[in-house]
């Protein structure tokens, strides 16, 4: 069973995204903060981060910046309500697999996931 922490500041999303997760077997953990999405990282080492370009506190790239530099390799897939081109190459530099507009497809979304943590 992957471990998917859901990193995103509306509830509603969350909610969405865990529903869908967890049919499909995954444990998911929730963060609607750039410090609550810090500490299940380091507590959980999660197998995937869902992560909105915007969180209170650090922004998307800010809050991954920091996960890589504490060498968490975990594959990330950012979310968006916003097509910031200097801020998606960032992400891509940082590593992330892919990204996703919000709104988003959940079906496409669902695919990414199972692809990203098939091996586990």
């Amino acid at each position: 069973m992957s471990k998917v922490l859901i990193v995103d500041d509306q509830p509603g999303i969350r909610v969405l995204l865990q529903e869908i997760l967890k049919k499909d077997g995954h444990k998911v953990l929730e963060a609607g903060t750039a410090d609550t999405a810090l500490a299940l990282t380091r507590k959980e080492d999660p197998d995937l981060i869902l992560l909105d370009m915007k969180i209170p506190g650090m922004n998307g790239i800010e809050i991954l910046e920091v996960i890589r530099e504490e060498k968490y390799s975990c594959p990330v897939i950012m979310m968006t309500a916003y097509e910031e081109l200097n801020m998606l190459n960032k992400a891509e530099e940082l590593g992330v697999v892919s990204h996703f507009p919000k709104p988003f497809d959940i079906e496409e979304m669902r695919q990414v996931v199972l692809k990203c943590t098939s091996c586990y």
